[in-house]
This record gives structure tokens, sequence and C-alpha cells, in this order.
């Protein structure tokens, strides 16, 4: 038995003119909502409450050094020394349709047009929320582990790359994706059914890089379906039932099940250099099952729902024993990894190669400095008089076979470009061991961390640990691949920052936290170099806010386009209003709806909401017109199987006004749709 507590809170941030986080397009930029985004928190204390664990899996692309710092400092100034460093573990999601901006290091300012506060200051709260909510709810109950086999969701995007892994090391396994779905259960002292926490390996990228709308992608969406299904007749985002779908090594693991194909030409272009006759490699793009990226996010969402479900079901293994948790930070562009007695290697200053910028099948092609306006811009123009400075004999020799694109390691304007002091961690609840990884590991790296920690466990007197890698924890530092996968230098290898013998230095570092928490010698392990904090205050090209502004004779809210009067099952019902700018809202409103879809009901004469803008059926489109102009679509996608009915579509902004005396205010305003009907015929 032990104490838990769940709790879930909204992360979601400005949904417009920020950069999305994840395919490095400059253009793909926030234009609106599919699904909010939430932080997931589950905290597991002993009995007698002297140990805890905390781990949190937020809808985000990843977690970044920042974000870290700052939640750890919130947390510290609320509850002192309860939640730290080495016992609350920060997972992202990995969705690439989340907004950007979060960071410290100057690498990812590039495509995320700099640090943008409000972003940063929605995922701190955010997290921070949801663990004051697991907080406040703890109550004794008992933890239930579970594994499955997910079918039909991945494919391994660098086929080509896996198979440089030795023959003897790939026929132990059947696949060449970690198919397997760890699942974790929580249920109070009564019975009563708290949340879960699955992990699985998959690529949030079933919504692929054309997409404009906040949304949490394919795990999202599986945890949407969870929770609807526990929480019984509450809206999204409500109900106390936590559904988390974690990351794992997801590496080199794509939900875009076709494969990958000529856009143009339609033809297979699964081969070593993913490129096409005619294009090249920009025109080679996997393809999920759907019929559309929407379509593709629904099945593999459902796919891994569904195994969740039955996993969740037959959860009967009890999850006991003492918790710990063993946190170090370490300067990962100088470790000395050991491979044997008389056989020393080095990790190097971080580096990216050449094939990072070509993307992968699921994104083709990063950085691409002709789009946007960065001529003339002085942060700009001496990026790109240090991106000519020439990366050292020293770094050159240590990342070959690498050519190096970006030596970001010796890059330090205005900031350094890459972290070198990264989180490692492990916790240990009973006989599963979480691994805490600053990245994505790649299915055979994932399979080669795992094994070792499971082995330095057993070793040291603690078998049979079930040991589960939760990835995109604490700093982003991109790619760990083999040694064997790093020589084909594809996309991932490209992106191994410090170099061929990345993993083996973690594979090193983790069997020391391994070692400490069997042997319960934690209070030896040194805390390791403290990561730097930089001085930034808000360094941004997101446009300012300006004054909204409405077109002649009309108001906020006005409807520009209205409803049909009757619609079907499977029908979109569509409106369009006077809008302004969501980013008002963002910064003045805390638990904001944009949008409601609701059904009257004449026995007492009211209207009740049934949908919010969290739901998978509605769509909010921004579109930024000129001189402070804009206008709101909303779509709805009538769901089969809905109530039959009159219903109206709700809108919620707020306008940015100036006032006589130069000072700005944000006004809320609200818009409805006239009445239509659903009807059978």
């Amino acid at each position: 038995n032990y104490l838990l507590g769940v709790g879930r809170a909204d992360c979601t941030g400005p949904v417009a003119e920020i950069p999305l986080m994840g395919y490095a397009n400059p253009d793909q930029v926030g234009g609106g909502l599919l699904m909010r985004l939430y932080s997931r928190a589950f905290i597991v204390a002993d009995l007698d409450d002297s140990r805890r664990v905390v781990f949190v899996s937020a809808d985000i692309g990843m977690v970044s050094q920042r974000l870290r710092l700052e939640v750890l400092k919130k947390l510290k100034s609320k509850y002192g020394e309860l939640y730290r460093q080495d016992n609350v573990i920060l997972s992202g999601t990995h969705t690439h349709s989340g907004p950007g901006g979060y960071f410290q290091y100057t690498l990812f300012w590039i495509t995320s047009k700099g640090l943008i506060r409000p972003s940063l200051n929605a995922i701190v709260n955010g997290i921070v929320k949801s663990i004051d909510i697991a907080h406040q709810n703890m109550k004794s109950g008992r933890l239930f582990i579970n594994r499955g086999t997910v079918e039909n969701s991945q494919i391994n995007r660098s086929p080509f790359s896996y198979l440089k892994n030795p023959a003897s090391e790939r026929s132990r396994y059947s696949s060449d994706t970690d198919k397997e779905m760890v699942m974790l259960k929580m249920v109070d002292g009564n019975g009563q059914e708290l949340g879960l926490i699955s992990w699985f390996a998959v690529h949030p990228v079933s919504m692929n890089n054309t997409n404009h709308l906040v949304n949490s992608d394919n795990v999202g969406y599986a945890s949407y379906l969870f929770e609807q299904e526990k929480n019984k007749g509450m809206l999204p985002g409500e109900g106390s039932f936590v559904a988390a779908f974690a990351s794992s090594n997801l590496g080199d693991v794509s939900p875009n099940t076709k494969g990958p194909f000529c856009v143009n030409t339609g033809e297979s272009c699964n081969n070593p250099q993913s490129t096409c006759p005619v294009g090249g490699a920009t025109t080679c793009m996997a393809m999920g099952p759907g019929n559309d990226m929407f379509d593709s996010t629904r099945i593999i969402g459902q796919n891994i729902y569904f195994k969740a479900r039955e996993l969740y079901e037959n959860a009967f293994q009890e999850v006991t024993g003492p918790l710990s948790s063993a946190h170090q930070w370490v300067n990962m562009s100088d470790v000395s990894v050991e491979l044997n007695p008389t056989h020393t290697v080095k990790t190097c200053k971080p580096a990216l190669g050449h094939s990072f910028a070509a993307g992968t099948t699921d994104g083709v092609g990063a950085f691409n400095f002709t789009q946007g306006s960065v001529e003339g811009d002085p942060f700009w123009d001496e990026i790109r008089n240090q991106l000519l400075g020439e990366p050292s004999n020293e770094t050159k020799a240590c990342h070959k076979p690498k050519p190096i694109l970006f030596s970001t390691g010796e890059m330090t304007w205005p900031h350094p470009w890459h972290p070198d002091i990264v989180d490692i961690q492990i916790a240990a609840i009973g006989s599963l061991a979480i691994v805490a990884v600053p990245g994505e590991f790649t299915t055979m790296s994932g399979r080669r961390l795992r094994e070792a920690v499971k082995r330095e466990f057993d070793s040291h007197g603690t078998p049979r640990m079930d040991v589960v890698i939760a990835g995109l924890c604490n700093v982003y530092t991109h790619y760990i691949t083999t040694y064997e996968e790093y020589q084909a230098q594809r996309y991932e290898a490209a992106s191994t920052i410090y170099g061929p013998h990345t993993l083996s230095a973690y594979i090193q570092l983790y069997r020391g936290l391994a070692r400490a928490i069997a042997t319960n010698t934690l209070q030896d392990l040194p805390r390791g170099p403290e990561p730097p904090v930089f001085n930034i205050t808000t360094v941004t090209l997101v446009p300012p806010l300006t004054v909204d502004r409405v077109p002649p004779n009309k108001t906020f809210g006005d409807v520009l386009q209205e409803v049909r009067q009757h619609y079907r099952a499977r029908e979109v019902v569509e409106v369009t209003f006077v809008g302004a700018n969501p980013r008002n809202s963002a910064e003045n409103a805390t638990e904001h709806n944009f949008l409601t879809v609701e059904r009257y009901a004449s026995t007492s004469d009211s209207w009740h909401v049934v949908q919010n803008d969290a739901s998978w059926n509605t769509r909010f489109y921004w579109t930024k017109g000129l001189l402070g102009r804009s206008n709101v679509t909303i779509e709805w996608h009538i769901p089969y199987g809905t109530e039959l009915g009159v219903y109206r579509i709700q809108y919620f902004g707020h306008h940015k006004k100036k006032l006589s005396n130069n000072l700005t205010v944000f006004i809320p305003f609200e818009g409805a749709s006239s009445a239509f009907e659903i009807t059978a015929l």
C-alpha cells in the first residue's frame, strides 16, 4: 500500500502566432485549437510519508532545462524539501503540435522565435498546478502493473540504421520497434479508480507539419478517450480520473504506418537516403493509416487506447516495496567511458550533423533561413556570422564519422547553443524502475539501457525489476542512437549530439544510479555540476499584441457566416465570427474556453454545454486580417450517435483596447450562432 494522488491541469498556453515545437518548421505557427494540452501528475508516497516520487507527463514536445528549473523553484517555495531534483520526474509526451519558445539554449530559439514568456509560464503553471491537485488529494491505495503488445501502430523510420546493429542482437527481438506497452494502474483503498500511466514508444507525429491547430496528437487522443470513458458525464478536462500516455524510447519510431512515399509520384522512398527521383528528400513523406492527419491521429490514438483499456482491466500484478529516487547532473560533453578494462573512450562537445537539416520522413527539412523576415535583424545576422565559424579539429575528430553542420558546443552567442549539463534520474516504486532519459533513445538504444539497468539491479540483490524508460525528461538533448546506428548518420544519428559514445556513457551513468538505489548508497552519489540559468529577458520575434479592430458597423462576436438550420450526424457545423487575437485570452483567463457547443433543454428553457474547445470534435480556427482585424471560425464535426435536438455554438474571446491615457485593457466578449437542429433524416 501507498499514499497516492493524481492531478490534471491545463498547460495549453497561447494558441496563436507562437511557433509549434517539434518539426523545426518556422512556418508552422499556431492558428487555433483542436484539443487542449494538459499536465498530468502522479504522486506515490510511503504510508508513513517518509519518501515520495512524483511523475508528471505533460502534453508538450519535451521538457526543457529552463522549464524544469522554474518548476522546481516554484515547488521549493511552496513545499520546501518535499519535492526535489531527485524525486520529481517531468516527462513530455512529444506532441509536435504544442507551442514552443520555452528554451534557454540558443539553438531552440531559431525555430521557436526566441524565449516566449507566456508560453513558458503556461507550462510551468500547468505542471505546478497538476502537482498541487495531486498533493491535495493524497489517499491510501494500491498500484498494479501490466504489460502487453500494441499492434499496427508503429514503424521504424530508420530501418537501415537499425540493420547496422549486430545480427546476433537483432535476432533476439521479433521487431525493429518496441511494441510493448507498460501500464501502471492506481486505485484507492476503497477500490475507487484514480488513474493510470502508460508508457509506449511512438512519435506523436500523426499530425504533420502542415497543421496549425494546437493539439496533443495520437497519445493525447488516447488520454482523452480513457478520461472521457472514466469521467462519465463530464466535459473533457474535467473529472477526477487521470490517464497519462507517456513517451518512451521513441527515437526511430513513427506512427505513419503506411511508410514513406514520394508525394509527387506516389512511389515508395524507403531507401537509405529517404530520397525521391524528383524533389529529393523534401518530397519523401511517411503516411499514416487514415485518409488525412486527423483520421490517422484518431486511428493510432484509438489503437493505443484499446490496448491500454484491456491491460487496465486485467492488471492484477500488484506493485509493492520501498520508494527511492536518484538524480545526478552530468557534464555530458566530457564523460570517460570504460568500454572494457583496456579501452576508454570519451563523449564530445555537442554538435549536429548535416543530416539533421534533412529532417525525417515524418517532417522533412528543418532550418530554412530564406523564410520569414530575417533580413537586417542584428540578432539573426550575428547568428549567421556565428554559423560560419568552423568546428575545431578536436570536435570534428571526436564526432567522426559525423560531418558537422552546427558545432553547437563551440557556439556561445548570445548564450550557449546546447546544454553540457544534463539530468540523469531513476525513480523506483517497489519493483518498478522508471528511467528518466533526457531525449529520444532509439528502439535498440532503449533496449540496451533497460537491459543494463535491470542487470545492475539483479547483480546487487534486487531481482525481477520492471524497468521502463520515460522519454523527453528534464532537459532536451535530441537523440541517442547506438554506436552502430551512429555510423549510418541518418537524422537520429546526426542528432546524437554528444558523439558516437553517447549511449555507452548513459548506460554507464544509469548503471551508477541503479547501483546506488539497489545498495542503498544514495547519500554517496555526487550531485554533479549545477546547470546554468541564463538571464534572459524575453527575446522574441513573435509579433507584439496590437489593438484589435472590427469591420464597419460590426462588433466583436458578431456572426459573419451563419450556421445552416438543419444538420445530420457526421456533418460539419461551421460558423464564423468577428474575432480577436486568442493570445489576449491566454494571458487573461486561467481556465479559458474559446467555445462551447450547447444543447437546448425545453423543459428548463435553458442551454447546456455538451462540448468545449478541448473536445476532439470541435475545431477553433483564428485567421489574422489586416489592421488588427481577425476572424474566428468554429467547426463542430457532429459525432455519430449525437442526441437529436436544438443546438448552438458560442464563442468567447478578449479584445485589446487602448484607453485615452495610453493604458491598454483586455475586454471579454462573446458571440453565439443561431440555433440549429440536428435531425435524423
